[in-house]
């Protein structure tokens, strides 16, 4: 593991292995594990409607006005066509539960499961249902059952102040330079803001070192250091494609399986891969894939605002070029 470049390109402060960057879309496999976690214990299945946790999603309709039966794969693999909050709505949710009305405003864009659509309110529906299962906040879940047990000790939606000069400040290029960028999510606030909602689409914060511990129980088929998180029958769920023929992903080749993209054909940022490695990115440029052929994970952490295609980026052909050489 090695860190390269400014952490702030202001002050001119080098990058740590253990800095910590914002993960944005990374957070989606770990949300797809807590899912993974309740489906083992019998508490929740993955063609239940999500009407069963949340009624006020029985009335999603389509342009048409059908109301078709939307499940938990379908918010995993981003086919349910459910619509997206606004900046406004989102801004002014303080908890996931205060989302739903958002969601419940908005027309389905396709019949489920007929297409894919890239879809940050199936996540976050999926964060609140872990909630209602669980009985615990989204946070809280993620803490005691994948972030303590796995050491993933910088890993939260909310940094503290002891955190903050590790990490990484969002920079975007503007001709030759780079200068700093902010996090959507935060709407202008510093990651200690607190008074928002865990955004399980996209929310966390984490550092090299934390997700290479993630990532690694994954290339272990479920298990680490002795401790099994999920069966190797749900990792092997989660990194098969689910979607079937559907074009899916930012770049060719690529199906969807559970909360992860999944490399069908090699092609392009992905031809050094194996067929069946699976992982995401992130919207900042962070990515993170596993091969299970080769038994390595790549972890890539950088916090560059403005690619033109974050999943294909030349820094991140390049590293995945490096790495696996």
């Amino acid at each position: 593991m090695d860190a390269q470049g400014w952490a702030d390109p202001e002050r001119k402060s080098f990058m740590r292995v253990d800095s910590i960057f914002w993960i944005a879309s990374m957070s989606k496999p770990i949300t797809a594990t807590a899912v993974l976690m309740l489906m083992e214990e019998g508490k929740l299945s993955l063609d239940d409607p999500i009407a069963k946790y949340i009624p006020e999603l029985a009335g999603l309709k389509t342009a048409d006005g059908k109301t078709p039966r939307i499940t938990l794969r379908h918010l995993l693999t981003h086919t349910s066509g459910m619509g997206e909050a606004t900046d406004e709505e989102a801004k002014a949710a303080r908890t996931l539960s205060g989302l739903v009305p958002a969601f419940v405003s908005k027309p389905l864009a396709f019949e489920p499961g007929s297409k894919w659509k890239y879809c940050q309110s199936g996540i976050l529906t999926l964060g609140r249902i872990v909630e209602i299962v669980s009985g615990v906040p989204f946070e809280i879940f993620l803490r005691k059952r994948i972030f303590d047990p796995l050491g993933m000790k910088d890993t939260t939606f909310y940094l503290s102040e002891a955190q903050m000069p590790r990490w990484v400040i969002p920079a975007k290029r503007e001709g030759e330079q780079l200068v700093p960028a902010e996090i959507g999510l935060l709407y202008g606030h510093p990651p200690t803001w607190g008074d928002h909602y865990p955004a399980s689409n996209g929310g966390l914060f984490s550092t090299a070192p934390d997700y290479t511990r993630l990532a690694q129980m994954l290339l272990n088929g479920g298990v680490l250091d002795g401790r099994r998180y999920l069966t190797a029958e749900s990792v092997r769920m989660m990194s098969t494609v689910q979607t079937g023929d559907l074009v899916t992903g930012f770049t060719p080749g690529n199906g969807w399986g559970l909360g992860v993209c999944i490399v069908r054909q090699p092609q392009g940022v992905t031809e050094m891969l194996s067929p069946g490695t699976f992982g995401h990115g992130g919207a900042y440029g962070t990515q993170v894939w596993i091969d299970m052929k080769r038994g390595v994970a790549l972890i890539m952490m950088i916090q560059r605002s403005n690619f033109k295609n974050g999943d294909d980026s030349p820094v991140r052909l390049a590293f995945q070029k490096a790495a696996l050489e």
